[in-house]
């Protein structure tokens, strides 16, 4: 086995770790190595050690952390997926977790206390300093996924009448200042926020200049209890690096800066992906039950939307029973329209989500999206009607599966749009339902056009 984790690489080229480091971090902990263990684990990226841990059986995790010891940063707990992080944290003691939060900025440690049971919380709070444990308590009152649960309650504020020779001086002899910012804020005596200082800004500046001359007024400010997604939109739209965060009375109370906005993007945009997919908000360190308990509702409204579109079938038993053929191409029709529609549809949920598609643009939109249905069907028509004539010798046959490709690509561009929109509009989020309505839709239509042409046409 090497010395030293230099002898061993860590990463491949896109950053992730690589087997042979995990399998000889697993030997070490096997062999109950701990000097090893803390040569190839003690000194990595928090995030790095985060991958780590959510790669080693349940069992290892505790072990690498308590053999670590301090060479372990609480840092990397707030680095875990949330089931990793909740049942790393249930094997510590309260005393040690409180350790922990007294290390960590605000934000993080909100993270590490919110999913616990209120009796762990409480005695964890109540071993951290007053001042602490206000803020802490004070974050979780917030709503989930809130920008008061979001915000550091860190952050530097002075008054308009300093000079800048008292902010520095300020600065360089609080011990209590964030471990990084980019920007102060102006404050007036009862803490609303009048503006903010960028640091350039404020360094470029003589001592006896007055802070309110070099204050930015026109700053974007983000109250407590909007949805940490419009937080998001916002940095994108603003260009943000960081934003005061008010309460209801316009009182300064925290700052969230990019680099938990970049997290929050990555969250959203994965459960996004997820709900299209019917998995909620599962992560692959999910347990087998929760994972299998989280498939099965959508697994059964879509065995529902299934036979419903099996009902469709059987209305045409007796036509399927005398063309054999019917039968060999109606999933043809039905596939294509459920990938016409999944494909508007994704495109519709992301548009919603990012509020690039509203009500202002919403019949442009819904024309342009039943223009390239209608124009996909007449060009897989003509495909799939001289595939049937060919493969089955029927000019007829070509003709209606014809006919019926472009009444469901048609279909699938309308359902694909208006579903997601009619979701919205009722408050409901289109990511989560929309895939299942699309798909009945366009399974049903399909084989009700294909098979009710076939009975008119060829019977």
């Amino acid at each position: 086995m090497p010395e030293t984790r230099d002898e061993i690489q860590v990463h491949d080229d896109e950053g992730a770790l690589l087997a042979v480091y995990v399998r000889a971090v697993v030997a070490a902990l096997d062999q109950d190595d701990k000097k090893q263990v803390r040569v190839l684990a003690g000194n990595i990226h928090d995030a790095d050690l985060a991958d780590l841990i959510e790669l080693l059986h349940p069992g290892h995790r505790g072990q690498l952390i308590e053999t670590l010891g301090k060479a372990f940063n609480p840092g990397t707990l707030s680095e875990l997926e949330e089931p990793v992080r909740d049942q790393v944290l249930d094997a510590m003691p309260n005393e040690q977790v409180a350790k922990v939060v007294r290390e960590l900025e605000s934000d993080d440690a909100v993270y590490l206390l919110e999913n616990m049971e209120e009796a762990d919380q409480s005695e964890i709070l109540a071993r951290l300093p007053k001042e602490n444990r206000a803020a802490l308590e004070r974050s979780l009152e917030y709503p989930e996924d809130s920008a008061g649960r979001l915000m550091q309650t860190e952050f530097i504020a002075v008054a308009p009448f300093w000079s800048i020779g008292q902010t520095i001086d300020h600065m360089r002899e609080d011990d209590d200042l964030p471990s990084s910012f980019s920007e102060i804020f102006v404050v007036d005596p009862d803490f609303h926020l009048v503006g903010s200082v960028a640091l350039n800004r404020l360094l470029r500046a003589k001592r006896p200049v007055i802070i309110e001359d070099i204050t930015d007024r026109n700053i974007h400010a983000v109250n407590t209890h909007e949805d940490q997604e419009q937080v998001a939109r916002d940095f994108e739209r603003y260009d943000l690096i960081s934003a005061p965060v008010t309460d209801d009375n316009d009182r300064l109370v925290g700052v969230i800066t990019v680099d938990d906005v970049v997290e929050v993007i990555q969250e959203e945009a994965e459960e996004d992906i997820h709900r299209l997919g019917g998995v909620g908000d599962e992560s692959i360190t999910d347990s087998v039950f929760r994972t299998t308990r989280g498939r099965f509702l959508w697994l059964l409204v879509n065995l529902a939307t299934a036979i419903l579109a099996s009902m469709v079938i059987g209305l045409f038993d007796a036509t399927i029973d005398q063309m054999v053929s019917l039968a060999v191409l109606m999933p043809i029709v039905a596939s294509m329209g459920g990938n016409a529609g999944t494909q508007t549809m994704t495109v519709a949920v992301r548009a919603l989500a990012t509020r690039d598609l509203g009500r202002v643009n919403a019949l442009r939109v819904i024309t342009r999206e039943t223009v390239v249905g209608l124009l996909n069907g007449l060009l897989f028509a003509g495909i799939i009607g001289a595939v049937a004539y060919f493969w089955f010798g029927s000019d007829i046959l070509g003709v209606v599966i014809a006919t019926a490709m472009v009444i469901n690509l048609l279909v699938a561009g309308l359902s694909g749009i208006l579903i997601p929109i009619a979701l919205d509009s009722m408050d409901i989020d289109p990511a989560v339902a929309s895939a299942v309505f699309v798909t009945t839709v366009t399974d049903v239509v399909g084989f009700f056009a294909f098979l009710g042409l076939a009975a008119m046409w060829l019977v």
